[in-house]
């Protein structure tokens, strides 16, 4: 058999690993509604592909098809135009991260991540000497012949990854492989995972449902809801472009005001007429029939004190400040809008001040930064 030498990938050269094309994809318990139901996906080689999603909505499901741990109600997978359905997992050519690292308490570090390098029968030699070379790139060279519990939890989990890449995988499936480590030693790894997959090249296929992960990690982002994909973009894309309520919720903080009328060039909210920039506009908000609403980011609300006149270019709306979050890096001040006290936020700088509760204020925006989503 062939050597499978590990090799790092310039980052321009993003054409390792394999394309994963999901295509109206089906998994069915007989439940009131399918766990995924109709997911069409393309994963490029050696993209960075996460699938996001609250609990629940069909990520998991969806990964556990790719690598052959469901079987399929309907749809197909194809692995570089190949059908994949019928193969077992051992057969898939996948590596795996999963979130209890599922290591081999009586076995040293060496010994666990060549056990699937033994499984596929590669000389000793050369098993040696990919194991050397992957416990260089997870950082762990010296520790190879300690066990699993002379290790702390985040050195657990990078021998974890040394064993799923250590065969040179055409993929990697990732299933909230940090959601068990510490906020401090999970941006560690977060760094750590990125920086691996810009050396390997291969594709990843990252599981989560941690937004400011999915965020960090991503070239990009397939967010799922209730078995189906809402929104596939670039992080920035779907903070920045939301398409759907669902999505601009579940991606940050926003400011929601649902409309009774479709947009045209202006849109009414109790007594205030806002601008549109059509631009802003997304194409499931413009379909016919759909309800939307106009969504607007707390750091681009800018507060002033009642009775300041809004600068031209912005849409406007009275509040009253019920509560200022100090954030450390900024301060967060949460009004109170409208008649009926909708709850919207403002993002202020950690020393901007001037505001107490129960102050009426003004409140605006750019047209340019709002968003007219579908509900």
């Amino acid at each position: 058999m062939p050597a499978t030498k590990i090799r790092p990938v310039a980052p321009e050269k993003t054409n390792a690993g394999t394309r994963i094309l999901l295509t109206d994809v089906t998994k069915d318990y007989g439940l009131a509604t399918p766990a995924v139901d109709g997911v069409s996906l393309a994963i490029e080689p050696g993209e960075f592909m996460t699938l996001l999603g609250p609990s629940g909505s069909g990520k998991t499901t969806t990964l556990n098809l790719i690598a052959g741990f469901e079987t399929l109600t309907s749809g197909t997978i194809e692995f570089d135009g190949a059908d994949v359905g019928a193969l077992p997992p051992h057969k898939r050519n996948l590596g795996m991260l999963f979130q209890n690292y599922a290591l081999f308490p009586h076995m040293t570090v060496a010994q666990n991540v060549a056990y699937p390098l033994k499984e596929r029968k590669l000389p000793k030699a050369q098993i040696a000497t990919q194991v050397e070379e992957v416990l260089e790139l997870v950082q762990l060279t010296g520790r190879d012949d300690h066990y699993p519990a002379q290790l702390s939890g985040g050195q657990q989990q990078r021998v974890a990854l040394a064993r799923a890449i250590v065969f040179g995988p055409n993929a990697l499936l990732l299933d909230e492989p940090l959601g068990a480590l510490d906020r401090n030693l999970r941006a560690t790894l977060q760094a750590e995972i990125h920086r691996i997959h810009r050396e390997v090249g291969t594709t990843f296929v990252f599981v989560t449902h941690d937004q400011e992960e999915a965020m960090n990690l991503s070239d990009r982002i397939a967010l799922f809801n209730n078995g189906r994909i809402e929104q596939v973009g670039t992080p920035e894309a779907l903070y920045q472009s939301p398409e759907t309520l669902f999505a601009a919720r579940f991606l940050g903080d926003s400011n929601v005001f649902e409309l009774a009328e479709a947009p045209t060039d202006k849109v009414a909210w109790e007594d205030h007429v806002w601008a549109i920039d059509p631009a802003t506009v997304s194409a499931r908000a413009s379909a016919p029939g759909n309800a939307v609403a106009l969504v607007v980011r707390p750091e681009d609300v800018h507060i002033g004190l009642d009775g300041t006149e809004p600068p031209t270019g912005t849409n406007a709306v009275t509040a009253t400040v019920r509560d200022i979050e100090y954030l450390g890096s900024y301060r967060m001040a949460v009004l109170a809008i409208g008649r009926g006290g909708t709850v919207g936020k403002a993002r202020l700088g950690s020393r901007e001040g001037g505001l107490a509760e129960g102050q009426p204020v003004v409140a605006w925006w750019p047209v340019e930064r709002q968003h007219l989503v579908a509900v």
